[in-house]
């Protein structure tokens, strides 16, 4: 199966709230969301309970869709986390954020995860001086992540996209030089399931059945 190329705005109403996958317009009165607060498709007067399955399958999604992942993807990083000694839940997430589309976004460098994912697979960002076009590469301690120079200067785009750096906040477990347009991976991520409002033991749950 190819990847989703419909409005990525349904995904939001499905799962009934933002999953900011559009950048700056997230933040805007144009928000799909809170312009239309109901699930996509024929609306009907009555509205059936969702089942528990349900809802380990709605909380599956939001995550997948919010890193942009395919289901086979999701399905073998939450096979990777299992091997970890923690919690599979936390395991899961911080793989999830060791993707190089993630942490260019953490970074600021670009608005949305979609953007960071189509610059990388173009080949502009560098990975301890080496590019690196692939999108689902997993950064690791000490890795230092930048934008790729050609002839030795910045593409001019990149002036212009990385203006009024840092956009939002770094997370602690990222540094960001501004001066230099730089990054670095200072420790495994540090996730919180609240904070990035994803219900780990729902996912978990899901794969268990």
């Amino acid at each position: 199966m190819g990847r989703y190329t419909g409005p990525v705005c349904r995904k939001c109403r499905r799962v009934g709230e933002k999953l900011f996958l559009k950048g700056d317009r997230c933040y805007t009165s144009r928000c799909a969301v809170e312009r239309r607060n109901s699930t996509p498709g024929m609306q009907t007067q009555r509205r059936r309970r969702i089942s528990d399955w349900g809802l380990h399958l709605k909380e599956k999604q939001k995550a997948r869709w919010t890193y942009g992942v395919f289901e086979q993807q999701f399905s073998n990083y939450f096979d990777l986390a299992k091997l970890d000694k923690g919690p599979s839940g936390d395991a899961l997430l911080q793989i999830l954020e060791r993707r190089l589309d993630n942490v260019v976004f953490r970074l600021s460098f670009v608005d949305s995860r979609a953007q960071a994912r189509q610059l990388v697979n173009h080949g502009y960002f560098t990975v301890n001086g080496k590019k690196v076009d692939i999108p689902s590469y997993l950064v690791k301690p000490n890795d230092e992540i930048g934008w790729r120079k050609k002839g030795g200067e910045i593409p001019e785009f990149v002036i212009n996209l990385t203006e009024g750096l840092p956009k939002r906040p770094i997370p602690q477990w990222l540094s960001l030089d501004v001066e230099n347009l730089q990054g670095k991976v200072l420790s495994v991520p540090i996730v919180s399931a609240e904070e990035l409002g994803i219900e780990t033991r729902l996912i978990v749950e899901f794969y268990s059945k």
